[in-house]
């Protein structure tokens, strides 16, 4: 059975949990083809305003710029097989320039947020106005977390986002 909240709150903590034990995500995005493409990234998360919101400081790479382009959404998932627990962001991803956001990332990866996510980004960048430093602004529209000891599945999406209907209750409908 699938929990659905429009309360962070509620699913916050496993969240944070997974997302700190696990560290790395999975980020998929797709091409001009909507042909998918993986890699594994360290992004952070913070809550604004009841929500959450993630960072991304990477290279701005010309496929992973392309794809962003032409379709800014992006998901996040984390699974390790020690935990069995999943967690997931649904994601519009956007470049950010502002000097106040980079140093903010900055900070953000410095004292990881949650707990155990995040690192020095001084091991490749200068500083957070470094110009080969590039951040993403993660805003989710749908973060999911599964328990892994009894599939307990939860989701959260904002009030202003409405729910997924099923496939099939649109064919009957």
């Amino acid at each position: 059975m699938t929990h659905q909240t429009h309360e962070f709150d509620d699913i916050r903590a496993e969240f944070d949990a997974t997302v700190g034990r696990t560290v790395y995500a999975t980020m998929v995005t797709v091409d001009s083809q909507s042909r998918p493409r993986t890699r594994a990234l360290i992004p952070v998360w913070e809550v604004v305003d009841g929500a959450p919101l993630g960072w991304l400081a990477t290279y701005r790479t010309p496929v992973k710029a392309a794809h962003l382009a032409n379709n800014p959404h992006a998901s996040f998932s984390y699974w390790a097989p020690r935990g069995s627990d999943f967690a997931a962001a649904d994601v519009v991803a956007g470049w950010v320039d502002d000097e106040q956001d980079r140093r903010r990332v900055w900070d953000l990866y410095a004292r990881t947020s949650p707990q155990g996510a995040g690192y020095d980004l001084g091991a490749f960048w200068a500083s957070p106005t470094d110009p080969r430093l590039h951040v993403l602004r993660l805003d989710p529209y749908r973060v999911q977390v599964i328990r892994g000891l009894d599939l307990r599945n939860r989701i959260w999406t904002p009030s202003d986002v409405p729910a997924v209907v099923p496939r099939a209750a649109v064919a009957r409908a």
